[in-house]
């Protein structure tokens, strides 16, 4: 029997003769073995399960317990101890047997054997001193047992997989997910634990990627004075290192202690307001104050972080109500595009809603002053503000008749229906196709367990709910603000007839395009804020939308924020519900062969379909129990607190959300980055230009554009070779290699025009290219594409040829692929 044995991270391998490789698949997983409790004595115990479960909490070995004292590490042992030989080789015979029951999971005679768990590599001396010892051990009585054992990392394995010429199977484009560990624990809570930190966290990475952009162009080809760049790339470093830290599998799946969640918050809210300051210091030259409450008026930069021209919508709560405003030429901006209204948080303020478009890493700025009297003729220009109509409270189940009590929202591409009997949604007329769709929308709780005596629980890592989600309120009320720019539909639930607070609040906003502006991006969305919280403890809280869509109970969601899953309804004997729950990194949509409803969010969540024509979202947990680990490590999800997640509904036929979903997530994603300062003299001075506009292909979205500041040798190979000489002085960092990366948006026939190969031309004065790997570690021509062999296909086929060839310009990118080039 094969065996090959390897850690994730420092591994391990081994080889020996295969026992039978026409075992079964690859299963859906494999887990870091540890235990579940530890015996203290010179070897830790061992239980080691006929059949290990793929939970990390239940495998079969760890080392964290002394095998040797520190005293014995240090002077090595006697290899005549027979004491020590015989507990050496009844751990050999465990993990032995162990790697050959895994082996009959694996096609080839390599077996992955992850080693380590959480909090088990406090001592990593001593971790690797023992499984030296009893690598050493096994690989002594190969001719024995048939295995071999080594180290390794994961190129290791795959190369040795690779290398074995097997003929596979070809799976298709499935995951993996929901993961259960059984039946009763469906891993799926983790899509929504700690919404708040996977909310912030998205923003500060959206952040990060203006940020970097707009950096890049300052310094490209030439830096143009303030400021000092050196400064500005340690600000970088700083929400860098913020933005990875929480991509911790322990981090933004919600799943750390709170301490260490705090630890993340504060992390990510530095790094975003000393990158706010770097913008700050680019666009207004750094000679202004941050804007302050007692402002009479404010210089707005707007910056576009996307590479294509954007016309949307952006707001700013401002002090005063008559606004004068000019943009960066010194020429009023025309009343059809501003819109100001009572703030509906802050009861002294107001919001400013401009219309603007702005081309791609580009920026405009604007100079708001509140309107002075006209001492001449007593009169000051207002924009008038629209004012709320409210309608009456409604109680929960009260019978609607149909078509009759509508109120309607309008704009160019939408008409959206709202009952006046049940204050909800009543349905979405898509204007372009004629089709209208039933829809409305209600938050539901789904209530669990805390006490692990009376049943199953949920935790961070699993959902687990008693029943079917429950309505959380007995009456709503609703409110219509009709502005010319934008119309926003209000709606208030409350938990009794007699809260005078709401609990919920679901914030609906059209916007009306004035003719001759862009409207596909703008019109075509369905922007919602969500208010909910705070939440009961041990209560999950969810939307609901339910259409009259014939979706089969079909969901697609994407589980990586760039390709789609078909995710059918599937029953199960036990805990149903929980195992249809799937994630939703950025879009989720149901439909049929009438229209299909998008629904784009800005931050991760779960998502099902629970109902025939149904979508419903996880918004919120709160959750304590008794569980030892949570109580062991504080892993409560026990937060009183209130989150504003938004939303963006698209409606219309398939082909038309086929090539508006991708551009959609991504505007959601990477708004404008507003960046505002008090008026002064000082900055009516805009004569310094910008760089010019970049406009890519409506395919292809630029990921990355960054100035990495390495302060190594982008050549792998000579890196190695100087960190291994060691460096007598500081190294600088190299600002002059700007690091690219491009990504096509669409899937191979995905649309008929967008799914091509695009053609990216106009990158500027560029003096050398070299495509590197995603990652912009590697030099793609030290790298090897392997080509499997497969049932159906033969040999796969070759790579499509390098997106980054200097000598091959414009550069090309083909369907749904990624490409990294330094330039």
């Amino acid at each position: 029997m094969g065996g090959r044995l390897l850690d994730v991270g420092p591994g391990l391998v081994g080889d020996g003769a295969p026992g039978g490789s026409a075992g079964p698949e690859l299963p859906r997983g494999l887990a870091e073995p540890c235990p579940s409790s530890r015996t203290p004595g010179r070897f830790p115990s061992w239980p080691g399960p006929s059949n290990p479960s793929l939970s990390c909490r239940h495998g079969p070995v760890t080392w964290e317990d002394s095998l040797f004292s520190a005293e014995l590490i240090q002077n090595g042992f006697d290899p005549e101890d027979r004491e020590f030989y015989f507990d050496l080789k009844n751990h050999m015979q465990v993990l032995v047997k162990d790697m050959k029951l895994r082996a009959t999971w694996f096609r080839t005679p390599h077996v992955l054997w992850p080693w380590g768990c959480d909090r088990t590599f406090s001592n990593a001396t001593l971790q690797f001193t023992n499984m030296d010892r009893l690598l050493d051990f096994i690989n002594m009585w190969t001719f024995k047992h048939g295995v071999t054992v080594e180290y390794a990392t994961l190129s290791t394995y795959f190369n040795a997989v690779h290398a074995h010429r097997d003929v596979w199977q070809v799976r298709d484009h499935r995951d993996f997910l929901p993961y259960s560990s059984a039946p009763s624990e469906a891993w799926t809570g983790f899509y929504t634990s700690r919404s708040r930190l996977k909310g912030l966290a998205r923003r500060a990475s959206a952040l990060l990627h203006a940020g970097e952009s707009m950096f890049t162009r300052y310094m490209w080809p030439a830096p143009r004075g303030r400021p000092d760049p050196g400064w500005a790339l340690r600000q970088l470093q700083k929400l860098r290192w913020a933005v990875s830290e929480v991509q911790h599998h322990d981090a933004i799946s919600g799943t750390e202690a709170v301490h260490v969640s705090d630890m993340f918050v504060k992390h990510l809210n530095v790094g975003m307001q000393v990158v706010h300051k770097l913008m700050t210091s680019i666009v207004l030259k750094g000679t202004q104050r941050p804007a302050g409450p007692e402002s009479e008026g404010y210089l707005a930069v707007v910056y576009n972080p996307l590479a294509w021209t954007v016309t949307t919508i952006v707001n700013l709560t401002l002090g005063f109500s008559t606004v004068n405003v000019t943009d960066e030429t010194g020429r009023p901006v025309s009343t059809q595009d501003l819109q100001v209204q009572k703030s509906k948080e802050l009861p002294s303020k107001y919001v400013l809603y401009m219309l603007t478009t702005i081309p791609g890493l580009s920026y405009r700025r604007y100079c708001i002053r509140p309107t002075k009297e006209d001492q001449e003729h007593g009169q000051i220009t207002r924009i008038t503000m629209p004012v709320p109509s409210r309608f009456p409270l409604r109680r929960r189940g009260r019978p609607r008749p149909s078509c009759m009590g509508l109120v309607s929202v309008t704009n160019e591409c939408y008409t959206v229906f709202l009952d006046q009997d049940t204050n909800l949604m009543h349905s979405i007329w898509d204007r372009q196709s004629g089709q209208t769709v039933l829809v409305d929308q209600e938050f539901l709780e789904y209530e669990v367990h805390g006490n692990i005596d009376r049943g199953p629980v949920s935790d961070n890592y699993k959902f687990r709910p008693k029943h079917r989600a429950k309505p959380l309120w007995e009456v709503v009320r609703m409110e219509v603000v009709r502005g010319h720019l934008v119309t926003e539909i209000r709606q208030y639930f409350y938990r009794t007839v007699k809260a005078k607070n709401y609990s919920y609040a679901i914030y609906t906003r059209l916007a009306h395009v004035p003719r001759g502006r862009d409207q596909e991006l703008l019109c075509h969305r369905i922007e919602q804020e969500y208010w909910v919280g705070p939440l009961e403890r041990n209560q999950e809280v969810i939307l609901r939308t339910r259409t009259d869509l014939r979706s089969g109970q079909v969901l697609h969601s994407d589980s990586n924020g760039y390709q789609m899953q078909r995710r059918p309804h599937r029953t199960f004997a036990t805990n149903s519900i929980a195992r249809n729950y799937y994630p939703m990194v950025q879009s989720a949509y149901i439909e049929d062969q009438r229209s299909r409803l998008v629904l784009l969010s800005e931050q991760a969540h779960g998502v099902s379909s629970q109902g025939e024509g149904q979508v419903e979202v996880m918004l919120n947990r709160r959750l304590w129990n008794n569980l030892t680990l949570s109580l062991l490590y504080n892993l409560t999800l026990n937060e009183v607190s209130t989150i504003h997640p938004v939303f963006w509904l698209l409606l219309g036929p398939q082909k038309e959300m086929t090539s508006l979903r991708p551009r959609a997530g991504l505007a959601l994603q990477h708004r404008p980055v507003v960046v505002l300062a008090n008026l002064s003299k000082a900055d009516l001075n805009w004569s310094t230009p910008q760089p010019e506009a970049v406009t890519l292909p409506p395919s292809l979205h630029l990921q990355i554009l960054s100035i990495p500041g390495w302060n190594y040798s982008s050549n792998h190979t000579e890196h190695l070779r100087n960190l291994h000489k060691g460096r007598h002085r500081k190294p600088k960092a190299d600002l002059r290699r700007v690091l690219l990366r491009l990504h096509h948006l669409y899937e191979v026939g995905e649309h008929p025009s967008l799914s091509r190969p695009a053609l990216l031309r106009g990158l500027g004065p560029v003096v050398a290219v070299e495509e590197r790997s995603l990652t912009g570690t590697w030099n793609v021509s030290e790298l090897e594409r392997w080509r499997w062999r497969t049932k159906d296909r033969g040999l796969g086929a070759p790579a499509s040829g390098a997106a980054c060839d200097p000598g091959a310009a414009p550069f090309g990118l083909f369907d749904l692929e990624q490409a990294a080039c330094l330039l």
